[in-house]
């Protein structure tokens, strides 16, 4: 409603609260023949009667009194609309979509990060969208994303920042009752893996970690026999569990365990890591609501670098 509106929907309910003219007046700040000219305006806008004149003041009619709700109703809104602009500005109420791997999600960083986000910021939504790192990208490219956590590193796509957050250990998945497994679970050689077949996850899907595994392999001499390619990392360790192959995921996919799965660590000499970045628009760093979770995902990497 236009601003005229507003204040004589404002005049009308101070007049209904003080059951006087005279005295509604001297609330506004007003002379009372402009209030009656406003309040005549008003009747005449609805074209109905919305006022009693009784010998000691004044009350509202039956359709005055739902006037009366409603506009208390509407005039509490519009009050508000000044702070939730404010908020907005500041980034602390809106909309904001959130994509994540699978293996991203089974790190514990992501789930405190969305869960503190949460807590700090309760007037914001969060939108949350599961999928592989190349689909996340170019949702971030076509504006369907706004930030995004992804294993696989940026390339060709100058339009987007990306920034490493973390990086964690790899782990080699095996059948349960394969020969490499024992119960000494020491760190195992990549060079052990020469004779096994490789369960990976597809390189659309995954490139950054496919491409890390394939050059950790030829940098142990050998190159891997890959004997079938998932969707997910989740499809791996499936296939891994019915005894087709070996793979190597990060170290947070333990925590799905599996039915006839082991894990074993990598030996430090294979250098290789499984990083998390954090992926959003170049254009969409002047957004306050996505700088503000930026900003608190950096705080909850400093808090964890000082837990640990």
């Amino acid at each position: 409603m236009a601003t005229i509106e507003l204040r004589r929907l404002h005049a009308f309910v101070t007049v209904v609260e003080e059951g006087n003219i005279t005295r509604a007046a001297q609330r506004l700040f007003m002379q009372q023949p402009p209030l009656t000219r406003l309040l005549q305006g008003l009747e005449e806008e609805f074209g109905v009667k919305l006022l009693q004149r009784y010998p000691r003041g004044v009350g509202p009619t039956e359709v005055g009194r739902v006037l009366f709700q409603e506009a208390k109703a509407l005039l509490a809104r519009a009050d508000g609309l000044s702070a939730a602009m404010q908020r907005a500005t500041e980034g602390r109420q809106g909309n904001i979509r959130i994509g994540f791997t699978s293996s991203a999600a089974l790190h514990a960083f992501v789930p405190n990060v969305l869960r503190r986000y949460r807590e700090v910021y309760p007037q914001v939504t969060a939108q949350l969208e599961e999928s592989g790192s190349s689909e996340l990208l170019q949702a971030l490219r076509n504006g369907r994303l706004d930030v995004a956590f992804v294993r696989t590193p940026v390339l060709g796509m100058p339009e987007l920042k990306i920034e490493r957050i973390l990086q964690e250990p790899m782990m080699v998945a095996l059948p349960e009752g394969h020969p490499l497994v024992s119960d000494s679970h020491q760190p195992l050689a990549l060079q052990a893996l020469l004779n096994e077949g490789f369960i990976l996850y597809r390189r659309p899907a995954g490139q950054g970690l496919y491409d890390a595994i394939l050059a950790a392999c030829y940098r142990a001499g050998f190159s891997p026999r890959i004997v079938q390619e998932a969707p997910r990392l989740t499809s791996c360790l499936s296939l891994v569990g019915a005894g087709l192959g070996v793979s190597i995921v990060p170290a947070s996919m333990v925590r799905l365990g599996g039915d006839g799965i082991a894990y074993l660590p990598l030996s430090p000499q294979a250098e290789l890591h499984a990083p998390l970045y954090l992926a959003q628009r170049k254009e969409s760093q002047a957004t306050a609501m996505i700088a503000t979770f930026c900003e608190l995902v950096k705080n909850q990497l400093q808090d964890a670098s000082a837990a640990s």
